[in-house]
């Protein structure tokens, strides 16, 4: 089997400053050596931590081109929300919305992990933190003392800081009139996104607009940071395999896809911005737009599929001495799990692919986007020119003649129709279990399925589809070991174990 197939022929018929560990809280921080890291500023340690500069009142990137401030006027916390609880407002200059999200991984819970993809997702823009713990399987009360440990800020803190600095990202780099602003941001209102802005930054929204209107264009663009080292073109050569003719296009540098979310549809670019650790990625809406474009949702869902809240250093230092795994990430610094911008066309694309080669799997997506994906306004682009198929069409869609077995038909049609039904979505529940358990109540989706979806589309770390032939041959040096054998070996690679399958599978 070629390993490059990352698994899609299934088997079912430490840094000083945040120690890797997933109990490490607020206290982890050595003051110390987050100054030094400052005084250098050394981009790895970007948003690793903020500085709170006592004299100003501001609150920074430990790369922030500002003098450096004096190291009794410095304190330091781990994430932007807990500064904005402290009272400190953001810095103008180094723009702390922009800086790499907060690991998902390094330092905090699983539960914590999940519950802040959900929050970046707008769970708590509408609904309430009740709703949010019982979709993670806790109290309220559990939920946010977890948080206070593990990031120095309660979800609803957590939650209105992602909201502001989404806001001061699209006032400075967008030309989207104000109100479209405040609701892409997530607030329920124009005046409490006013009072926001006014409260974090001193003065009005329109004033931020004005000393930075020289850079909004008519194209929406987004900057997204990242912890180097980061492999884009490891990331592009297996999304390049993959890529579901008319939907997306894959260039020498960069990615390009149709979407069509919250009433707006359109194509998104993404290209790495030179000379620093963040993509840039381009909106361009196509025909009329209803309501207020859904920059968030895009936004998450970009960080999930090129896996730009992974903390590599963190995950090199845990499984460096392991014997099998260790010495093919030296081999690949910056590996990424590539994940997925839609989880349904993921689950569909994981189906299409039990049993066939890749090639065979990219061609019948192929197939399906041509007879029942809508055509975007106006033609679309070169090589993109329709949308991936709503759940409700192919679960009423006739799939036979697309070179489909019958029993992979039961399972598309299963799977559309619970998905259509909202029996079935790709968010993070409380635990990778959970969802597994979800995804196989299904017919024709086994462990290998499962775990494939939720490593790629949920971005759960610890997924593992130890029933893969791939990683079975690669784990035994080319003679396939047992799943049980695998399943056992793996224990030693959690909570990373979507990387090590990675590591396996490609190197």
């Amino acid at each position: 089997m070629d390993m490059s197939d990352f698994g899609e022929r299934g088997g079912e018929r430490r840094s000083r400053l945040l120690p890797m560990n997933m109990t490490a809280s607020i206290s982890a921080l050595d003051p110390e050596a987050c100054y030094r890291a400052m005084q250098a500023k050394d981009a790895r340690f970007d948003g690793r931590f903020f500085v709170c500069v006592s004299s100003t009142g501001i609150y920074c990137r430990p790369v922030c081109p500002a003098r450096v401030p004096k190291r009794e006027n410095c304190r330091f916390v781990l994430s932007a929300a807990a500064a904005e609880e402290a009272g400190y407002r953001s810095c103008l200059r180094c723009r702390p919305e922009t800086a790499p999200g907060t690991p998902a991984w390094s330092g905090t819970a699983a539960t914590v992990s999940r519950a802040l993809r959900l929050i970046e997702e707008g769970a708590l823009d509408e609904g309430c933190l009740e709703e949010l713990a019982a979709r993670l399987g806790l109290g309220e009360r559990q939920l946010r003392r977890l948080f206070l440990a593990h990031l120095g800020a309660g979800p609803q803190a957590v939650a209105a800081n992602r909201r502001l600095l989404t806001a001061k990202q699209l006032i400075s780099d967008t030309a989207m009139p104000l109100a479209q602003v405040a609701h892409a941001a997530g607030y329920q209102s124009l005046r409490r996104f006013n009072d926001a802005i006014r409260k974090a930054y001193g003065v009005a929204p329109t004033e931020i607009r004005r000393a930075t209107e020289n850079r909004a264009g008519s194209t929406i663009r987004l900057r997204l940071g990242y912890r180097p080292p980061f492999d884009f073109s490891r990331i592009l050569a297996y999304l390049k395999g993959r890529a579901i003719p008319g939907v997306e296009r894959i260039g020498e540098n960069s990615y390009a896809r149709s979407f069509s979310l919250g009433g707006a549809s359109g194509i998104i670019t993404v290209t790495p911005v030179a000379g620093t650790n963040a993509l840039e990625a381009r909106i361009a809406t196509l025909g009329s737009t209803q309501g207020a474009l859904p920059v968030r949702a895009i936004s998450a869902r970009l960080r999930r599929l090129f896996d730009l809240d992974a903390e590599p250093g963190a995950i090199a230092t845990a499984l460096a001495r392991d014997p099998l795994i260790g010495p093919r990430l030296e081999q690949a610094p910056g590996l990424r799990v590539p994940g997925a911008f839609d989880g349904f066309e993921l689950a569909i694309r994981a189906v299409l692919g039990q049993q066939i080669s890749v090639k065979g799997a990219t061609t019948i997506a192929g197939r399906i986007v041509t007879k029942f994906g809508a055509p975007l306004p106006g033609g679309g682009a070169e090589g993109i020119d329709r949308l991936f198929p709503a759940p409700k069409m192919l679960a009423r869609a006739e799939l036979s003649g697309l070179g489909l077995t019958g029993g992979r038909i039961a399972t598309l049609k299963a799977l559309s129709s619970a998905v259509a039904a909202g029996k079935l979505d790709f968010t993070p529940r409380e635990s990778l279990e959970a969802k597994i358990a979800e995804m196989t109540a299904l017919p024709g989706i086994g462990e290998w399925t499962a775990h494939y979806v939720a490593l790629r589309a949920l971005g759960e770390p610890d997924a593992f589809p130890a029933s893969d032939l791939g990683l079975r041959k690669s784990a035994g040096g080319g003679e396939p070991v047992s799943t049980a054998a695998l399943q056992a070996m793996s224990q030693a690679w959690r909570p990373w174990r979507g990387y090590a399958a990675l590591a396996l599978w490609t190197t």
